[in-house]
C-alpha cells in the first residue's frame, strides 16, 4: 500500500497512545512524529512543515478542563495557519471540544479511539490541509486594514503610521474586540522588520507555571521533560517584532522578569546562566487602566514606563458610529473570501439594525455575527435574523446563557435544512468534514431526513 506524503504530528503526554497511534498511523503517512512535552511544539513547527496535530487536551495530573490543549491549539493556528489540528480526549468533555472547534479546530476524537474512525479523520484532515496550502498566499497590504472616518480612529493610524518607522516600544489601549492585536500587525507591516517574524504571544491565557519557559525558553534538564534545548517567543521574534498582548493582566511577581528582559536587551533560558542578546521591537497592550493599576499596586511603575514609549488608544464601536455600516461591508468581503463565496450582501433591515446595535463586543463582536451570517444567510441576502439582531434585551440574555453545544445544534440543524439535507452540500457550508459532521449530528441527535 503507498504511503500519502504528509507530516503528522501527535501529541500526548502517555507513551502507550504515541506508541499506538504511530503504529497505526505509519502504515499510511510518510511522517509520523511524536511529541510528549507540547511545549515543544513552536520549536518544531519552525523546523518542519506539518499537515496535521492530533492534539491531547489534557498534560498535568489531576486537570481534566482541557484549558492546556485549548492554549496550545491557538498557539499551533497561530504558527502554522495551514496545519489542520484534531483534538484528542479522554474524558469527553464535548463542551470543552466545541470551544476548540471555534477556536478553529476540525474535529475532536475521543480516547480510546476507533482505528477506522482515525484514519478517516486523518485523511480528511490532509485533504483539507493540501487545499489550504494550494491557495495562493495574500500579501500582506493595506487592503488588510480598515481605518475608517472616524476622528479618533484616524488619529489612531496616524500615530501608528508615524511610530512604525522607529524601535520604540508601543503600548496599545483599548476594550476587548477594539482591533488590538491588528493595530500591532499593522505597525509590524509598516516598519522596516516587515520581513522578520511577528510573534503574538496572549499573556492572559499563559498560565503562571510556564510562563518563563514559554518565554524565556529552557535549556535541556532544566525540569522534568526538558528534553531538548528550546528557545522561547522572545529568541523565536529574534529581528521581528513580539507582540505581548494583554500584558495588564500578568502577575506583579512575573513582572519583573519582563522588566529585566526589557531594560538589558537579553534572555537568558531556564537553566542556563548565560544571557542571549535580544534584538526584538516590543509592542504590547491591555483593555485595563495601567495609570489606575499602578495606584492599586497591582502593575509597576517601571514597567510602565518601559513598554510606554508611545501610546496608541482604539476607540470603542460606539465612540465611531459613522463607522458602523463600512466596517460590516469590509468585514462581509473578508468573510466571503474566506468561505468563498460571491454577491452576498446585507438587506435594509439588518443595515438599519447594525446601524443602532450597542456593539458591546466591538469589531470582534461584528465579526463574529458576519461570519455566522455568511453561513446561515439564503438567497445570498444577510438578514437580521442571519445576524442575530432581533433586538430584544430578553433575546440578548437568553443567547449569552445558551451553552456552546445549544448554538452549535441550532446552527447545524439549519445549515442541513437549507441543503435539504444534503450532507456534503451542509459540511462544506459548515467548514466541517462529512466525518466530523456525521459525528455532530449523531452528538445531538439530528435524523438524516434523507437516509
Amino acid at each position: 500500500m503507498k504511503k500519502t506524503q504528509a507530516t503528522i504530528l501527535v501529541i500526548d503526554d502517555q507513551e502507550d497512545i504515541l506508541f499506538a497511534a504511530k503504529l497505526l498511523l505509519k502504515k499510511h503517512f510518510e511522517t509520523i512524529i511524536t511529541l510528549q512535552d507540547p511545549r515543544q511544539i513552536i520549536k518544531l513547527l519552525t523546523q518542519e512543515k506539518v499537515d496535521v496535530v492530533l492534539l491531547d487536551m489534557n498534560y498535568r495530573i489531576g486537570f481534566e478542563d482541557g484549558k492546556e490543549g485549548l492554549y496550545f491549539l491557538k498557539e499551533v493556528k497561530k504558527l502554522s495557519p495551514k496545519t489542520v489540528v484534531i483534538l484528542m480526549t479522554a474524558f469527553g468533555k464535548i463542551e470543552t471540544a466545541v470551544e476548540g472547534l471555534k477556536i478553529g479546530a476540525e474535529d475532536y476524537i475521543l480516547k480510546p479511539w476507533d482505528n477506522e474512525k482515525l484514519l478517516l479523520s486523518v485523511k480528511l484532515a490532509v485533504d483539507l490541509s493540501r487545499k489550504k496550502t494550494k491557495k495562493e498566499q495574500q500579501p500582506f497590504s493595506e487592503e488588510l486594514f480598515f481605518t475608517g472616518n472616524a476622528v479618533e480612529i484616524i488619529k489612531a493610524y496616524s500615530l501608528a503610521q508615524k511610530v512604525s518607522k522607529t524601535d520604540a516600544n508601543v503600548l496599545i489601549l483599548g476594550a476587548n474586540g477594539t482591533g488590538k492585536m491588528v493595530m500591532a500587525q499593522y505597525i509590524h507591516q509598516n516598519s522596516l522588520r516587515n520581513e522578520q517574524p511577528f510573534v503574538h504571544v496572549d499573556l492572559g491565557s499563559l498560565s503562571e507555571h510556564i510562563f518563563e519557559s514559554e518565554l524565556f525558553g529552557y535549556a535541556k534538564g532544566a525540569f522534568t521533560d526538558a528534553k531538548t534545548d528550546t528557545p522561547g517567543r522572545f529568541e523565536t521574534a529574534q529581528n521581528g517584532t513580539i507582540f505581548l498582548d494583554e500584558i495588564g493582566n500578568v502577575p506583579l511577581h512575573l513582572q519583573s522578569k519582563l522588566l529585566q528582559v526589557i531594560q538589558t536587551k537579553t534572555v537568558t533560558r531556564l537553566g542556563e546562566s548565560t544571557p542571549r542578546k535580544l534584538n526584538v521591537r516590543i509592542i504590547t497592550a491591555t483593555n485595563l487602566n495601567l495609570k489606575k493599576e499602578i495606584d492599586t499596586k497591582n502593575f509597576r511603575e517601571d514597567l510602565y514606563y518601559r513598554i510606554n514609549t508611545m501610546e496608541i488608544k482604539l476607540p470603542s464601536l460606539s465612540e465611531r458610529k459613522e463607522d458602523i455600516i463600512s466596517l460590516a461591508e469590509f468585514l462581509l468581503k473578508k468573510m466571503m473570501k474566506k468561505y468563498e463565496r460571491i454577491s452576498i450582501t446585507f438587506s435594509e433591515h439588518a443595515l438599519e439594525k447594525m446601524q443602532h446595535h450597542p456593539w458591546k463586543g466591538n469589531i470582534r463582536e461584528m465579526e463574529n455575527r458576519i461570519e455566522r451570517a455568511i453561513i446561515l444567510c439564503e438567497n445570498n441576502t444577510i438578514t437580521v435574523e442571519d445576524l442575530d439582531l432581533m433586538g430584544t434585551p430578553l433575546n440578548e440574555l437568553i443567547q449569552d446563557e445558551m451553552q456552546l453545544s445549544e448554538i452549535e445544534k441550532i446552527t447545524i440543524e439549519k445549515v442541513l435544512q437549507k441543503n435539504d439535507f444534503n450532507i456534503s452540500k451542509a459540511a462544506e457550508d459548515l467548514g466541517l468534514s462529512r466525518a466530523s459532521l456525521y459525528r455532530r449530528m449523531d452528538k445531538y441527535g439530528i435524523e438524516n431526513m434523507n437516509s
